[in-house]
């Protein structure tokens, strides 16, 4: 099941950083992790990535893995390359006050699943 980015933003309670003309986007699947490594065994294409990093690296990582939107969890602020790195390459970037387990089982819960 696929839903709209602006579904996932309500559900996490999620302001948004950058893409605030993105949130129609649709979103396939998701994938968690703070090891940009594992994020990049498999492509993700249309998914949403759920880290608690804030860095700049996270951008590249979901570049190169083709997400379609970076969550951070626990209320992480990006810094500033991080944040303008995400609006060069219109990727959408929000932060969630909640924490990486919760934010998955909120999504989980209203029928977003893991990208295989």
């Amino acid at each position: 099941m696929s839903m709209k980015l602006s579904e996932i933003r309500k559900a996490l309670d999620a302001e948004i950083i950058v893409g605030h003309d993105k949130l129609d986007l649709e979103i396939t699947g998701g994938a968690a992790s703070d090891l940009m490594s594992d994020l990049l065994r498999n492509p993700k294409r249309g998914a949403l990535m759920l880290t608690g990093l804030s860095s700049s690296q996270v951008i590249r990582t979901a570049i190169i893995a083709d997400m379609t939107a970076v969550v951070l969890v626990r209320g992480k602020t990006p810094d500033t390359k991080m944040t303008e790195l995400a609006r060069a390459y219109e990727l959408p970037l929000l932060t969630t006050p909640f924490n990486m387990y919760s934010s998955v089982g909120i999504l989980y819960g209203i029928g977003l699943r893991s990208i295989r």
